[in-house]
Formats: C-alpha cells, structure tokens, sequence
C-alpha cells in the first residue's frame, strides 16, 4: 500500500512566518526581559568564564544597576581580581555578547 504525500503546493509558506530565535528576542523585548536574562547569564556563566578555582572561593554573586557585585573568601584572590578588574569586566561581557556589566565590585 503507497503513502500519499499531504497535499503541499510550492508557495504554502507564508511570508509571515518568524523564527522560533526572532519570536522569542521579539517577546524578551515586549516584556522588558532582556536585560534580567542577560543578567542572570552573566552570574551563570561565572565559573565558566573565571574557572573552578576562582568560583569554589566566590561566596555571593548578584547584578544590581549594571554593577557585578562578587565576595569572595579569600583576600588575596580578592586583591588579585581587583588588579585585573577590567579584563573580568571584559570577559564577562564577551560571554554574553553586550555590555551588561558596567562595572565590577569585589566585597
């Protein structure tokens, strides 16, 4: 027994039709999201982009009004991170893809 085919002329696509990426950026951008989305991938992507060493002594993690603010357990790591403020500024914000992070704060 054959299988018919549903029937599907050439131009059955409408030219309104999104993507399921554009769809989802266009809600993020409605409900103002994007910003908290991009916030919270910046504290989720921490260890990744700072390795395992550098996490297991972070202690608190948050984003309030574009600043990072990170407190760590250990002074020296502290006084080391502080030092290479600006390139934990920049990889973080090249992990997300924008310039979330203004600026960050070692407590």
């Amino acid at each position: 027994m054959a299988y018919k085919k549903p029937y599907a002329p050439e131009n059955s696509r409408k030219a309104d039709i999104v993507s399921l990426k554009d769809s989802i950026t266009s809600m993020l951008r409605a409900y103002r999201l994007q910003g908290k989305l991009n916030e919270v991938t910046v504290v989720a992507s921490w260890e990744k982009v700072m390795g395992k060493a550098v996490a297991l002594k972070t202690q608190q993690l948050y984003v309030s009004n574009n600043k990072l603010f990170v407190r760590l357990s250990s002074a020296p790591l502290k006084h080391e991170l502080i030092m290479a403020k600006t390139k934990v500024l920049a990889n973080l914000n090249a992990e997300v893809g924008e310039d979330i992070i203004k600026e960050v704060v070692f407590l």
